[in-house]
């Protein structure tokens, strides 16, 4: 009997200590338990910045609230349209708008480009505002600027009506949407330099100090290659985070929308990117594709070649699946240098990816006795 107690208070022992275990290891931060490619957040999305290649996604095209994930739109909007060392002079109704703020006063004069500091760095809905006012005359002219420039981005699933993301109801984008527009943005050196900024200064003579703006974005500090790009949060959106890293030459940019963990899960959403893809040369500058079949011409073909060189991101399984086919018409001469040609289409997995227009590279002159005849004369 003694026996059956002593292994039943061991029993119990073994239990208990394994609800303790339970309890302190249980997943206070979930992401770890997660896996490499999955989210917590309502909305996702893992783009290459250059191609906008879709790297992985989750619930990207639902609509979904942004916050101040909005400013990335604000900022590249105001780049786009305005001088970024113009000199705005603050008015009363630029100040004290509800939310983050960077305390201006009526009276101030600033410049665009350190408005744009303080919105994207402290988040400030009061410069937000003052460029709103600066560069569309009012909020509602400059959120009309804002969703043309988000369609310039290919964001056609989004509505902004105002330029720092308090809540509206008709304020909303997409995941997808999201990361086009800060891909878009992010091509621009102007507003690439702002986002991947730690601090900036701005002299504030009126207030007699100098504001050392510092940037609320924990990617730049903590994640290799982070460079970008934006917090948010509201109550109806929740945490919100378009963040951006560039490794060996790729950019990612990782969109989450109502995402609590957002640091955690887009510094492993983008790390599984990097371990996945690697931005693959697929067609070189200047690259000569071979001679082409020239009609009525002094000879017989023509060398033919494409201007640019091309990158994608691929997969190491992906390498033997990239096809390309040369396409072009029937060539008559007389044909100039540079001229067109054809095309050569590049395709993965059967999908076109690229379409790049083939150039001579040389002139072939005419071969018939009316073109020899007008040389002949000249």
């Amino acid at each position: 009997m003694k026996v059956e107690k002593k292994s039943i208070k061991m029993q119990i022992f073994y239990v208990l200590a394994v609800l303790c275990l339970c309890v302190f290891v249980h997943p206070l931060n979930h992401v770890k338990y997660l896996t490499a490619n999955a989210t917590s957040a309502s909305s996702m999305i893992v783009l290459e910045a250059r191609t906008n290649r879709i790297l992985n996604q989750s619930n990207a095209y639902a609509r979904r609230y942004m916050a101040s994930t909005t400013k990335i739109l604000t900022a590249i909007t105001v780049i786009k349209n305005c001088d970024v060392n113009s000199v705005v002079s603050i008015t009363k109704e630029m100040c004290g708008i509800e939310g983050s703020s960077i305390y201006l006063q009526v009276g101030e004069q600033i410049k665009v480009l350190d408005l744009l500091y303080g919105l994207m760095l402290q988040s400030g809905n009061d410069a937000a505002t003052a460029l709103a006012i600066f560069v569309g005359g009012s909020v509602k002219g400059f959120a009309q600027l804002m969703n043309k420039t988000a369609k310039e981005a290919g964001a056609n699933n989004s509505n902004f009506v105002n330029p720092h993301g308090l809540h509206d109801d008709n304020h909303y984008t997409t995941a997808y949407d999201l990361g086009l527009i800060s891909t878009y943005a992010l091509r621009d050196k102007t507003f690439a330099t702002i986002c991947a900024t730690k601090s900036h200064i701005v002299n504030r003579p009126v207030k007699g100090w100098k504001h050392n703006i510092k940037n609320k974005n924990k990617i730049l500090n903590t994640f290799q290659g982070g460079d970008g790009v934006k917090t948010g949060f509201t109550k109806k959106a929740g945490r919100c985070l378009v963040s951006s890293a560039t490794q060996n030459g790729m950019q990612v940019v990782c969109v989450v929308l109502n995402c609590g963990p957002m640091f955690e899960e887009c510094r492993q959403l983008m790390s599984h990117a990097f371990k996945q893809y690697s931005l693959t040369k697929i067609l070189p500058s200047y690259n000569y594709f071979g001679d082409i079949a020239v009609k009525n011409g002094r000879v017989d073909k023509v060398g033919a070649y494409s201007h640019r060189s091309l990158y994608y991101p691929l997969r190491v399984d992906e390498v033997d699946s990239v096809t390309k086919i040369v396409e072009y018409d029937l060539v008559v001469a007389p044909i100039q240098a540079e001229q067109k040609l054809g095309k050569i289409k590049i395709y993965l997995h059967n999908r076109l990816i690229f379409e790049e227009d083939l150039y001579s590279v040389q002139s072939v002159q005419s071969n018939s006795i009316l073109d020899k005849l007008k040389e002949w004369f000249k």
